[in-house]
């Protein structure tokens, strides 16, 4: 795209990095690890086909917009355009350094809620952890390096499990009638019920792990899949959401279990900065608070992936410094949600069923 704009051969070091192994921190592909794969032939080129000039991300690309490009857009011939990052990334920047009192960067964890969830931590050193992609340097926050979790369904688990249960069509039909969707709905409704307070009595014996599409962070097993224990013959809505509750939970345990994995090998997160249409929900924010342990921080932008791009633009247009100016610039942390210490005794013992499950399922598989 940013070809089609403005003619620049230039790729974002996000993208070559994140996706194509360039090795940022030492400003080369590796030749040696090409040849190795059976890629030789881009070593032979000099690597033209994937790129020669590396840029940061917000780095001003061309002469800006082509007039070819400036009319198609509606826009002025020369207009800057960044570099840009990976959507996911975009988000990150969006949120991670915005303003507000909790922590650093370094201390804030991304958790990108979508149909399928994204973590991702910024550290001053290179940290190596097990299932966590990375470390990559200055893949989002220049100068930083980036770690890469996540979970391969996250709104699309909550979805396919909901959809599972046999009230599911008469309460679509009330979400419909109300212009929600069915997981929105349902989240009104424990809402209603005394929200994430209620959570032991809403969930009552039933455990979720949502790992339809396998677990892709922290233990990199894409043989993984759900498991829920403690049905019953309870076809209600209450059951339902219900349900709904422990998915999401699940959900939480899953992103608990990335930011264990992260404290062990030295990174300092303490606060959760979430982001995505599926983390609009405050019964899903406070969830998320309770399962984990963490404090959770939402971003004043309803729209933090295009707001950090935003921030790109910004940059190439000479507005900000930099990067980082730009996120505390544009950006501002809203609504903080801290974990109910009264449930953490009870979350504690869930989490452990949940690893428990997560156990049987690998020996079952053998």
């Amino acid at each position: 795209l940013t070809w089609r704009a403005t003619g620049s051969l230039a790729r974002s070091v996000c993208t070559v990095t994140c996706k194509w192994t360039y090795l940022a921190h030492e400003s080369r592909w590796d030749e040696t690890y090409f040849r190795k794969i059976g890629l030789g032939a881009l070593a032979d080129e000099a690597f033209t086909r994937i790129g020669t000039e590396i840029v940061p991300a917000g780095a001003a690309l061309g002469g800006g917009l082509t007039a070819q490009a400036a009319a198609d857009l509606g826009l002025n011939p020369g207009t800057e355009v960044a570099a840009g990052l990976i959507d996911a990334h975009a988000g990150g920047v969006g949120t991670v350094g915005a303003r507000g009192d909790f922590g650093s960067v370094p201390s804030r964890m991304a958790y990108v809620f979508g149909t399928s969830a994204c973590t991702m931590s910024s550290t001053a050193e290179p940290a190596f952890v097990d299932g966590v992609w990375g470390p990559y340097f200055s893949a989002m926050v220049p100068g930083l390096w980036l770690n890469e979790g996540g979970q391969s369904a996250a709104g699309a688990a909550i979805d396919h499990l909901v959809r599972m249960h046999p009230a599911a069509g008469e309460a679509t039909a009330k979400a419909q009638a109300e212009g929600l969707s069915l997981s929105a709905w349902l989240s009104l409704q424990a809402q209603s019920r005394n929200g994430a307070a209620a959570t032991p009595a809403l969930v009552g014996g039933i455990h979720v792990v949502p790992e339809f599409l396998g677990n892709r962070a922290p233990f990199a097993d894409p043989d993984a899949r759900a498991l829920i224990a403690g049905l019953d013959l309870d076809t209600s809505l209450d059951s339902l959401v219900g349900l709904y509750v422990a998915g999401v939970c699940g959900l939480g345990y899953g992103a608990r279990q990335i930011v264990r994995a992260e404290h062990d090998k030295g990174i300092p997160v303490d606060t959760i900065v979430v982001s995505g249409g599926a983390g609009q929900s405050p019964l899903v924010r406070q969830l998320l608070a309770d399962t984990t342990g963490m404090v959770v921080v939402a971003s004043t932008s309803p729209e933090p992936v295009l707001l950090g791009s935003a921030m790109l633009g910004a940059v190439a247009a000479g507005a900000y410094k930099d990067v980082a100016a730009a996120m505390a610039g544009m950006s501002e942390l809203g609504e903080v949600y801290h974990p109910d210490a009264t449930l953490a005794g009870w979350h504690a013992k869930r989490f452990a069923a949940f690893e428990l499950l997560q156990q049987a399922g690998k020996a079952i598989r053998g």
